[in-house]
């Protein structure tokens, strides 16, 4: 097969491809990197390149125009090498490092009464053995587990390569030792301890500090708590865009991406990469040794879990969409790749199916559903929305592919909730002009989620949109105009902004978040028919994820997201998978709670018969076709105009 040279430019750095190699793999081989956050299958066009020169053939042209192809554009994931080509790669919109919720660290308690030597499984014990005499001559190990054994430990499991450095380790300390001792886990209360480490000294110093990290992987961020295991309190919190965003925004398209050569190797790679690098934060800047970590506890869907583990995760896609495991085992940390104690267990939580993870098991126990009187909906508003109701007596489930526009993405000026980010809107009922409010009071750069949420809302109940979505361009505003794309408003001038460029909506975009919120919407309704039950007997609604923070509960009941019920009813959590796992962290018994309760939920799969499809095909309007279900909202276009249909 043919050889030819790529040269990529502004780095000018040049990689040999074989004929019919993608330009996604020769970017690799050049050690370049190019977001494909469709995980390549060319719908999203932000791997877009220029061909400069040469023998490139595009197999796909989807996302880019006539004068784009004109212009040299190619989509880097669906062109392939015919030929010695030198290919400009354009300046990328770079994914923040940081997040806003990094930038402080809020106290946080442990969420029960804590007591260390009855809830916590990893223990640390400060011990002086005998020295040993002619007339004491037991072997060390038997000291040691003589001197634990005052301390209620017994029958003591020692690994093979520490038990190759006891002996010196103890006659260095002078006998005088801390040992850190994992006393039993989740799956077997009554087994033997097992040593984890033993260092010099008597529980002073370096020798009293004990810690664990919970953490939930999701699709979009990855949050982690350093938690003090002696005194259960957070230290502090940090968070990460997850690396894989790179290879897809959503579960489906790392799937795909997963199944590719290498595929799953690199996305296990990223997360773990990701995670490492978010711990190593909180433990530098809190004077914490990584090897004083000795505990790990994750939360995650389904999807995140199996390639964190590095399990392949193609049957989750696919008809009965059945996963390797949804009750991981323990791992140590080496085995996943954590930077923490290499003995350190890794507990992956239980999840309940295909596309129900231990984020939602997690967080039905973090945000008190599993302890419930009345009947109550948890929703985890993000890419992928899952859904639970019942009380404490009984639990039903189900998922629903939203997609990312919650997220800000797959929106023409979408971005995440970070700074430059316009997080929401107030339109003129009589102008049509926009106010908006920009994270970090900069100029702005783009529309986060909640700002697309409420920016939608604002358009409807103003009547510059109608109830299927669609701009009426006979409104007297110039911010309404058609291009070659389709119609869209644009809510912030050009000269305005950061970039120097318009932000519009587009009605694609208006698409998009109506998809979203009609998946959740029928996903709850589904749900709630599918146990006899009316959505106007649900007396709590806990919305869940790092975007139900932000959520405007007025704005997403008016767009048909949220059903039409009392403020009062409605509480935001934020992230419960990781205070879920944050709980399991420290309590054995709250680890045992998340079995049970993942046991206890009876898993609804939505695509199993016609009733979600119809339902959501009802709720592709806004707020939905049945006007009978949002009162208010026709209560408030009748005060205002009432948009047609």
């Amino acid at each position: 097969m043919a050889s030819h040279t790529i040269t990529f430019q502004p780095s000018n750095q040049t990689v040999s491809a074989a004929t019919g190699a993608l330009l996604t793999e020769a970017l690799r081989d050049a050690g370049l990197d190019i977001n494909q956050p469709c995980g390549g299958q060319g719908r999203c066009g932000r791997c877009a390149v220029i061909v400069k020169d040469g023998s490139i053939r595009r197999r796909s042209t989807i996302r880019l125009t006539a004068s784009d192809i004109e212009s040299g554009y190619a989509l880097a994931c669906q062109s392939i090498v015919e030929g010695d080509a030198v290919i400009l790669i354009p300046e990328q919109d770079q994914i923040e490092r940081r997040l806003v919720t990094d930038k402080t660290a809020k106290a946080i308690a442990a969420p029960f009464p804590y007591d260390p030597a009855r809830d916590q499984t990893v223990r640390a014990f400060a011990v002086t053995l005998d020295p040993p005499t002619l007339d004491d001559a037991v072997d060390d190990v038997s000291r040691l587990e003589r001197a634990l054994a005052a301390r209620g430990i017994r029958h003591l499991q020692i690994p093979l390569p520490l038990m190759k450095e006891l002996s010196a380790r103890l006659r260095d300390a002078e006998w005088q030792v801390t040992a850190t001792i994992e006393t039993d886990t989740w799956r077997n209360p009554d087994g033997p301890p097992r040593l984890i480490d033993l260092i010099p000294g008597d529980g002073e110093g370096a020798a009293q500090r004990l810690f664990g990290v919970a953490i939930d992987i999701g699709t979009t961020t990855v949050s982690v708590y350093l938690v003090d295991l002696l005194s259960g309190e957070v230290v502090d919190t940090a968070a990460e865009y997850n690396k894989q965003i790179r290879r897809g925004e959503d579960v489906i398209s790392r799937i795909i991406y997963a199944g590719k050569a290498n595929g799953l190797q690199e996305l296990s790679q990223l997360v773990r990469a990701t995670i490492n690098e978010v711990i190593k934060r909180l433990a530098q800047r809190n004077k914490v040794e990584l090897w004083q970590i000795c505990k790990a506890t994750v939360a995650a869907n389904t999807t995140m879990t199996h390639l964190f583990l590095g399990l392949p995760p193609a049957s989750i896609r696919l008809t009965p969409y059945i996963p390797t495991v949804n009750h991981p085992l323990p791992v140590a940390a080496p085995e996943v790749g954590l930077d923490i104690h290499p003995r350190a267990s890794v507990d992956c939580l239980p999840g309940v199916a295909a596309y129900v993870g231990s984020d939602i098991t997690a967080g039905v126990l973090a945000s008190g559903l599993a302890d419930a009187d009345d009947l109550t909906l948890f929703i985890d508003v993000g890419t992928n929305g899952e859904i639970a109701l019942g009380t404490k007596e009984w639990l039903v489930t189900c998922a629903c592919s939203a997609g990312p526009a919650f997220e800000g993405a797959g929106v023409a000026c979408g971005m995440r909730a970070t700074r430059g980010a316009i997080e929401e809107v107030w339109i003129n009922s009589e102008t049509f002009e926009p106010t908006f409010r920009v994270i970090g009071d900069v100029k702005p750069r783009g529309i986060c989620g909640s700002g697309l949420l409420s920016l939608v809302a604002e358009l409807l109940v103003t009547g510059v949109v109608d109830k299927g979505g669609r701009f009426k361009m006979d409104m007297a505003t110039p911010r309404l105009r058609e291009d070659e794309h389709g119609s869209e408003y644009t809510v912030a001038w050009a000269k305005d902004t950061d970039s120097g460029r318009g932000i519009v909506l587009t009605k694609v975009d208006i698409d998009n978040l109506m998809r979203a919120k009609a998946a959740i919407y029928a996903g709850f309704t589904v749900l709630a028919q599918s146990v006899g039950v009316d959505l106007a007997d649900v007396q709590r609604v806990l919305i869940g994820g790092a975007f139900g923070k932000y959520i405007n509960v007025e704005k997403a009941v008016q767009i048909g997201l949220l059903p039409d019920m009392p403020w009062d009813r409605f509480s935001f959590l934020g992230n419960t998978a990781v205070m879920g796992a944050y709980t399991a962290l420290l309590s054995r018994d709250a680890r045992a709670k998340i079995k049970d309760i993942a046991q206890k939920m009876t898993y609804i799969e939505l695509s199993a018969d016609n009733t979600f499809y119809d339902a959501f095909t009802s709720a592709l309007f806004l707020p939905h076709t049945e006007m009978s279900r949002f009162p208010t909202v026709a209560a408030l276009w009748s005060s205002e105009r009432s948009p047609e249909t």
